[in-house]
């Protein structure tokens, strides 16, 4: 499956109408996105951070969505420069990238994709070793070498003891995917076992003929939970038992992360999980979790159908552009100072710098595929 985000408009294929409206929306696009750099510029902290010293995953998103952007001006550059003077001063000799305050996978993973968003081989070295590390963090609970758990394969906060979930296992599974290419001389780098994080995740998939743990209930049929044990949408009782809900940021995730994993379209885990999505689509909610998470729902969304090259989205509405109506709700919802932030402060949305940063980064891979 090829990850296809930049699409390009074929303009004469278009009517005047519709074009006149994509160039309306994309000078909003790009104003909304311009208003978030600068409240991002002004709001840097003294050591170059965005937000807590703790997590410099917050300061990576950052400098990934600054390297998004088509030019910077001044500002905008002196802060990428010392966002990335901190970020390089949170690296460790085993190859993580953190504050010490734990969530030692989910900065590393962040951090590496802001080093490979630099794009500067100069950084090659620290991207080598943050893979390495990552890579020997993937989970193997049981007997080693045998997918003999359900968690096996996949990646968690940070020790290969612990269980895996969802969120860690995308992070882990996205960093690697796009630093791959500093591999290409290194025959000595060990890859993932791609193989064994897929049978994680579909272990955490509603899907009965991939996942005999899973639920059978239609409504949650090919949608996603947090790990194999739980789901942050909590539970359904089906038939006298216990059955976890599928929720929508989780399930875009799963759909992410199978397209890293290099699973075709045709697959029935890809296919079942895309139609979960297409009949829970809304931009209201999070669904399955309301307001938690809204924005890491948009921007995850944003990701996997680009990456899945979906321009029309079907749904129980009918067919939707969703790239449109996403801009428009991200661009309705940004406060006049040019940031954004969640009213609900689940998963530290209420901090608007990492809520600013999924905002700028999803609006900006929209813009390119208008």
């Amino acid at each position: 499956m090829s990850v296809n985000i930049a699409i390009v408009m074929l303009l004469l294929a278009v009517p005047a109408s519709a074009q006149q409206s994509n160039v309306s929306l994309k000078n909003e696009l790009d104003r909304a996105i311009e208003r978030g750099g600068d409240w991002l510029a002004k709001n840097q902290q003294v050591k170059g951070n965005w937000s807590t010293t703790d997590h410099p995953a917050i300061t990576a998103l950052a400098l990934v969505a600054f390297q998004g952007k088509p030019s910077l001006d001044s500002d905008e550059k002196a802060a990428v420069k010392k966002g990335y003077d901190f970020l390089l001063a949170n690296l460790h000799d085993d190859g993580t990238i953190h504050g010490g305050k734990g969530l030692v996978n989910y900065n590393t993973s962040i951090g590496l994709l802001a080093l490979v968003a630099a794009r500067d081989d100069r950084y090659k070295p620290q991207i080598l070793a943050a893979r390495k590390y990552l890579v020997g963090t993937q989970i193997d609970l049981g007997e080693k070498g045998k997918l003999d758990t359900r968690f096996d394969g996949g990646v968690g906060y940070g020790s290969k003891y612990e269980h895996s979930d969802m969120a860690n296992t995308l992070q882990a599974l996205e960093a690697l995917y796009y630093s791959k290419r500093f591999t290409a001389d290194s025959s000595a780098t060990k890859d993932l076992d791609w193989k064994a994080a897929i049978h994680f995740l579909q272990n955490c998939q509603n899907l009965p003929s991939h996942n005999p743990q899973a639920s059978a209930d239609p409504q949650d049929y090919g949608g996603f939970v947090y790990h194999p044990e739980e789901s942050k949408a909590g539970t359904n009782t089906i038939n006298g038992r216990i059955a976890l809900r599928s929720y929508g940021s989780i399930s875009y995730a799963g759909l992410l992360s199978y397209i890293y994993a290099d699973l075709d379209k045709s697959d029935p885990r890809v296919q079942a999980v895309y139609e979960w999505l297409q009949k829970n689509y809304t931009l209201e909610e999070n669904p399955g979790m309301g307001p938690q998470g809204l924005y890491y729902y948009f921007h995850t969304m944003a990701k996997a159908l680009s990456a899945y090259g979906i321009d029309e989205l079907p749904t129980k509405d009918g067919t939707t552009k969703w790239r449109e109506q996403l801009a428009l709700r991200l661009i309705n919802l940004q406060n006049r100072d040019g940031s954004w932030e969640n009213e609900n402060g689940r998963w530290f949305e209420k901090d608007p710098a990492l809520v600013t940063s999924y905002a700028m980064l999803t609006l900006e891979m929209i813009a390119r595929g208008i």
